[in-house]
């Protein structure tokens, strides 16, 4: 590392401890006290939305198991046969790995039955599949996974955190805004005092 980029990384670190409030300054105003302060406010707050991120993603994930559980209790899961091939299907859309296709199953009340279901593209004609009935015996999409509601509850709970963040910021962010023009009076202010006296020296 050059010489040049290690100040410039210890100035990056001096102005941001100043901007928190850490260490003495004389020159610091009531408004750059209450600046750090919001920072302060802002931090912890972040800080505490991580368990509270961690609990939204959890609660998100009970729930959805919850849902999967009483919709696997309410379907049948039985075995099925494809009667068409979906080895040269063509997808409509790039990376489409999934097509629908005829199987033939027996439903609960031993009856054969038809119906089409979703499959990987490339599933021969005969290949045994698994499909979902409902009470009346047709095909129904099947209940999420536990590892589908865990990412669900995984994302609800990153983008609680995150939105908390970007709320978080512009908060303080609009909060600076009547502390800057405070500042911006008092240089004004001090500038129109000291300007003559310095302009007098430098004659």
């Amino acid at each position: 590392m050059s010489a040049a980029k290690q100040r410039s990384g210890e100035l990056w670190v001096l102005m941001q401890t100043r901007r928190l409030g850490i260490g003495r300054n004389s020159m610091r105003r009531r408004s750059d006290r209450l600046e750090s302060t919001l920072l302060w406010c802002a931090l912890i707050a972040a800080l505490l939305m991580l368990p509270i991120g961690a609990a939204t993603g959890n609660a998100v994930r009970n729930t959805l198991d919850a849902s999967s559980q009483r919709q696997r209790a309410a379907l049948h899961e039985v075995r099925a046969q494809t009667l068409e091939s979906a080895e040269h299907d063509v997808p409509s859309v790039p990376g489409d790995v999934l097509t629908v296709i005829k199987v033939g199953y027996v439903d609960a009340q031993g009856a054969q039955r038809q119906g089409y279901t979703t499959v990987v593209r490339g599933t021969k004609a005969g290949a045994d599949v698994t499909v979902w009935l409902d009470r009346s015996g047709a095909i129904v999409a099947a209940p999420r996974s536990t590892s589908d509601d865990a990412a669900y509850g995984a994302t609800a709970g990153t983008f609680t955190v995150l939105g908390s963040w970007l709320l978080l910021w512009g908060l303080f962010r609009l909060a600076r805004i009547p502390l800057d023009r405070r500042r911006l009076r008092a240089w004004d202010a001090e500038w129109r005092t000291i300007a003559p006296r310095w302009l007098r020296g430098q004659k």
